[in-house]
């Protein structure tokens, strides 16, 4: 084999491989979101597929020719790919999916295409080994080629391919150009002689990624984004981020709040002085407590956190703008935008940013907090809405965080208290000055009393940068 092919094959299959682990998280944001686990899961099926392959390649190679399985590997390999969007497209939503779901999701849709596109790497190191004097060049060679087509294979795939090609056209190419290439390999004569069984594995596989319908109105760089019109409300808005409903917003009331979280915030904004305040919002998404306080607080001075700016356009475009000449919204991490802010400069700080059913861990630590409070007026609020279950280990890490750098915090929790199993929303709230209870309707919480709320906060893990494993926290038990 020509060395420059060998090369090319190599580099080609690691590329197609990272580029398929990159994009993988976007095929199953919609059905199980976007956490630790979801990563965890992808990277480790990936990894499994790619030593399988590699053994299996090996075996192959010492057994038989090698040339007859590379180009064969490249055609199944595409077929895969074409495969995982069509299985992606009819699974359900599972919210809040464990371990095992997701492995096993992982598995049915990753798996395959890692497997037989990585038989590729040892059957063509066969080919090229001539002697024992040049194996370890031939082999260093080609594991370097490998290396180098997964780094490309990952730059390519998160900073240009996402953002500039849908995930599913982007899988669909892949698969074409694998189909393609190995059909070179195979010999067009051989694929002529079996036109009709090759139109068919093409066609079915590629015929139902191209009929599926892609689940995302917009995506962005971090999110499968859709908004839904309320059935029995024309109009409200849910704005659902990766599968999980993030936002709501009524086009024509900006007051009525359909989430319980929203009504629990509200209730204790009541009880901080009338009048317009300066409020930053770290999350923006449908901007729902933004645009309740333009309409209930005229007046007041918001700054809106969000990391997503194609999702600001594509809210403003779908929603409607929030940013006025008292609304202002800021691009970037929060984590990095709230350090520009003035000490001491605002009234309240809401906190609703999410990635799946989590506060991205960074936003949840005690050095995070400590630039929260800096920001805050000595009296100011900080509103942080949180989901959790069972032990409520999370919400109990929050406080305890919290309780670091204020002087009183307190925790709603859903009604009845805290359920066994599921995830619920619980809001935080902080302040130097004594927290009144707020008005809200037992239906949509209670105010946690001090005894236990004193215990919580004892027995609580306080988060640090150094350690702050939230995704595993908020599991629900």
């Amino acid at each position: 084999m020509n060395p420059r092919l060998a090369t090319a094959l190599v580099f080609g299959t690691s590329f197609c491989i990272l580029v398929i682990e990159i994009l993988a998280g976007r095929l199953l944001a919609p059905i199980v979101g976007v956490s630790l686990e979801t990563f965890t899961g992808i990277i480790g099926t990936v990894l499994a597929g790619i030593a399988l392959g590699n053994t299996i390649g090996g075996r192959l190679a010492d057994r038989h020719d090698p040339q007859l399985f590379i180009g064969p590997a490249l055609v199944a390999g595409g077929i895969f790919t074409w495969l995982s969007v069509v299985l992606a497209s009819i699974l359900n939503p599972t919210p809040g999916a464990g371990a095992v779901t997701i492995v096993g999701l992982s598995t049915v849709l990753f798996f395959a295409p890692a497997v037989v596109l990585s038989t590729v790497s040892p059957l063509v190191a066969k080919l090229m080994i001539q002697s024992l004097d040049d194996s370890g060049k031939v082999v260093g060679n080609l594991s370097a080629a490998g290396t180098v087509g997964a780094l490309a294979g990952s730059f390519m795939a998160g900073f240009v391919l996402v953002a500039t090609i849908g995930t599913r056209t982007l899988f669909i190419v892949i698969g074409a150009v694998l189909v393609l290439a190995g059909a070179s390999l195979t010999g067009w004569e051989r694929v002529r002689e079996n036109a009709v069984l090759a139109a068919i594995v093409v066609a079915l596989p590629v015929g139902g990624a191209l009929a599926v319908g892609d689940r995302c109105q917009a995506e962005t760089s971090y999110a499968c984004a859709n908004l839904v019109v309320d059935a029995e409300r024309p109009s409200g808005r849910s704005v659902v981020l990766n599968g999980f409903r993030n936002s709501y917003v009524d086009l024509d009331d900006p007051s009525y709040l359909e989430f319980r979280y929203a009504r629990l915030m509200a209730g204790a904004l009541d009880n901080i002085e009338p009048g317009p305040l300066r409020v930053v919002h770290v999350g923006g998404a449908g901007y729902t407590m933004a645009r309740y306080l333009a309409a209930e607080r005229p007046g007041s001075d918001q700054i809106v956190l969000e990391i997503d700016g194609d999702l600001v356009d594509f809210i403003a475009d779908e929603l409607g703008p929030v940013e006025g000449p008292d609304t202002e919204i800021v691009v970037g991490d929060a984590r990095l935008t709230l350090s520009e802010l003035e000490t001491d400069s605002h009234d309240l700080i809401i906190g609703d940013a999410f990635s799946g059913l989590t506060v991205p861990w960074h936003l949840t630590t005690t050095q995070f907090v400590e630039e929260l409070e800096r920001v805050l007026t000595p009296d100011g609020t900080v509103m942080l809405n949180l989901v959790d279950g069972g032990e409520i280990a999370f919400a109990e890490a929050s406080l305890a965080t919290y309780a670091e750098h204020f002087d009183h915090v307190a925790l709603i929790e859903p009604p009845g208290g805290t359920p066994a199993f599921g995830g619920f929303n619980f809001v935080l709230l902080a302040s130097d000055e004594p927290i009144p209870a707020p008005r809200i309707d037992a239906e949509d919480g209670l105010l946690i009393d001090a005894g236990r709320t004193a215990r919580l906060v004892a027995d609580g893990l306080v988060l640090d940068d150094d350690f702050a494993p939230v995704d595993q926290m908020r599991q629900t038990r």
